[in-house]
């Protein structure tokens, strides 16, 4: 008999992930980009001028899938794309000053989560760090 869903980790992670996906919405929406677009922003505010493979690495994606939340969030004057002077097969993505405005604004979703949550601050770094610690075991 399959185990029970409520008891799968698998599950509770989706579950999860799909909620906080609802807790960000409404404010994602105000700020006009979605939570792929959110992903990029933070990628970028991390390593600004990465290149699109640089990116979907970044989230653990194919450089085809990032590639349209980028093109717009450039169409939305967040972020501007050249090729590299060292290889023109390269793609660089960096913030404009809206995009850094906007990644400034989204602080609001963390604070959001942890008032939602309940939690600790050090809980929701302690639950992070053992999620991580889980992607890391499956992907080695």
């Amino acid at each position: 008999m399959p185990i029970p869903l409520d008891d799968q980790v698998c599950f509770s992670l989706y579950a999860t992930s799909m909620a906080i996906n609802r807790t960000y919405k409404p404010m994602l929406d105000a700020m006009g980009i979605t939570y792929p677009q959110y992903l990029v922003l933070n990628v970028l505010g991390e390593a600004d001028g990465a290149t699109v493979g640089a990116i979907a690495q970044r989230l653990f994606l194919e450089s085809s899938t990032v590639t349209p939340p980028i093109k717009r969030l450039e169409q939305a004057g967040l972020v501007v794309r050249q090729r590299s002077a060292a290889d023109e097969r390269q793609v660089q993505v960096r913030l404009t000053d809206a995009g850094r405005a906007l990644l400034k604004e989204c602080d609001c979703l963390g604070q959001t989560l942890a008032s939602r949550s309940g939690m600790t601050a050090e809980d929701l770094d302690g639950l992070n760090k053992r999620v991580k610690d889980l992607r890391a075991k499956l992907v080695d």
